[in-house]
């Protein structure tokens, strides 16, 4: 094997497009691996555990590892990796002008009102401080940040007389934009406030398949209606869809809440109804939440879309240890309730995201896992919409394709819309073609997998 090793010093590109360049050169003839990434310690560990022969390098130097069978191989892989990281920084060119160098400075310079904050944790508090303080709403996409931070920036927000949505406010739609990881979504009369953004985009896509659209989902963050944070930006949230003359009907949802901010929330005294979905133990699942909204506003209920698994010749019975490979920690926890049993992983947790991109972007850690499955049962989460994967079967459903030969039964939900650009339908029918069962619904995939399990 050949192998290609460099660390260029001060060369900045974003993780999400780093591990697009990664996956393009894989993708080369007699390319084995392509580590193009920034220098991190994880980064830096992973290139020498494949075997690359690193030289120290800060975080802030561009890392490139690529290993091929043929000294022609990698040279032509070396070409690929100038082409991509050219087109790519082309693509996100500036217009000529000197920056904004702070948030603040932005804030002067554009018509804004919502400030976006993607950065590593460690500084997204300073960014937001910065964005609150120039009199701006703020979604905070970043994780990792400590608790005390989120509490200091939403009671100076509320005092304010602003918005902070977050941290680790994966999804938001604000007067029809998408924010973070946002489906395609017709225009309609729910209001939506969201301590969890997989469960927001549940809610939201199934509504849309039949037919209702938002005005706005306003995501909180994961943490929002703990006992630490209290439900600080939920109540902001709920007091401004209840004076938004579009907001017909709200839905709040949430990974399960501590009990006392959940009651305390709910008995906001508010004009417009509220529907709750706060996942936990002998509470409706987000597909019934979504169910009691389409009854409220006089609305069918569809049968949901599902596929179910091509038959196949020596198949086993029914049995077998049920794992969960998630990229949606409210999907994740949703599926725990409902199957009542097995081993459930949220691959999008702080732990797991440390140094790389969401799962729902880089599927590596799940394929791996799905890998390591000999037998039994795994259920899956494939989020869709802008932000996500572009496409998330040509890499699951081989992988599908194999668990499946070995034995396995694969379930997989799919969270999307008929509108979202990966295509919902075509998605589900990749992976149903590989040999999963495929839902729309994330409660019906989980009681299904039960059921295969045995349960």
């Amino acid at each position: 094997m050949n192998d290609l090793v460099e660390v260029r010093p001060g060369v900045y590109r974003d993780s999400v497009t780093l591990m697009r360049v990664s996956r393009a050169l894989t993708e080369r003839p007699g390319v084995a691996v392509a580590v193009v990434a920034m220098a991190t310690e994880l980064n830096l560990g992973l290139a020498r555990d494949l075997g690359f022969a690193v030289p120290s390098a800060t975080p802030g130097d561009l890392l490139v590892a690529v290993r091929a069978g043929s000294p022609a191989e990698l040279e032509d892989a070396a070409a690929e990796l100038e082409r991509q990281l050219a087109a790519r920084a082309q693509a996100s060119g500036t217009r000529g002008e000197a920056p904004p160098r702070t948030t603040r400075a932005a804030a002067r310079a554009f018509d804004a009102s919502l400030a976006l904050v993607s950065v590593p944790g460690e500084h997204a508090f300073a960014e937001a401080l910065d964005a609150v303080e120039a009199g701006l709403s703020v979604m905070i996409f970043s994780d990792n940040v400590p608790v005390e931070q989120e509490i200091l920036l939403k009671d100076l927000a509320r005092a304010r007389g602003v918005l902070v949505m977050g941290p680790d406010c994966g999804t938001a739609v604000v007067g029809g934009a998408g924010l973070g990881f946002a489906n395609v979504l017709r225009p309609g009369p729910v209001g939506v406030v969201a301590a969890s953004g997989t469960g927001a985009q549940q809610v939201t896509s199934l509504l849309d398949l039949a037919g209702v659209g938002v005005s706005h989902v306003l995501g909180v963050g994961g943490r929002d209606l703990s006992a630490a944070v209290g439900g600080r930006s939920a109540v902001q949230a709920l007091r401004a869809l209840d004076d938004d003359p579009a907001t017909e009907l709200i839905v709040l949802v949430s990974k399960p809440p501590a009990p006392e901010v959940a009651r305390a929330v709910r008995d906001l005294d508010l004009a417009t109804p509220v529907v709750a979905a706060l996942l936990g133990p002998g509470q409706d699942d987000l597909t019934t939440a979504a169910e009691k909204v389409l009854r409220a506003l006089g609305r069918d209920v569809p049968e949901w879309p599902s596929w179910p698994a091509p038959a196949r010749d020596g198949a086993a019975e029914p049995g077998g240890a049920l794992r969960g490979l998630y990229a949606g920690g409210t999907l994740c926890a949703e599926a725990a309730l409902v199957a009542g049993a097995g081993g459930f992983t949220d691959f999008g947790d702080d732990s797991y995201t440390r140094g790389r991109a969401h799962p729902m972007i880089d599927p590596a850690l799940r394929l791996e896992a799905l890998r390591g499955v000999a037998s039994g049962v795994v259920l899956m989460d494939v989020v869709l919409g802008h932000g996500a994967d572009p496409d998330p079967s040509s890499w699951l459903a081989p992988a599908i394709r194999d668990a499946v030969a070995r034995g396995v039964d694969v379930v997989v939900a799919v969270v999307g819309t008929d509108g979202d650009p990966q295509g919902l339908r075509a998605q589900a029918a990749r992976l149903n073609d590989a040999g999963a069962a495929v839902f729309t619904s994330n409660a019906a995939a989980a009681r299904h997998a039960r059921h295969l399990a045995g349960g």
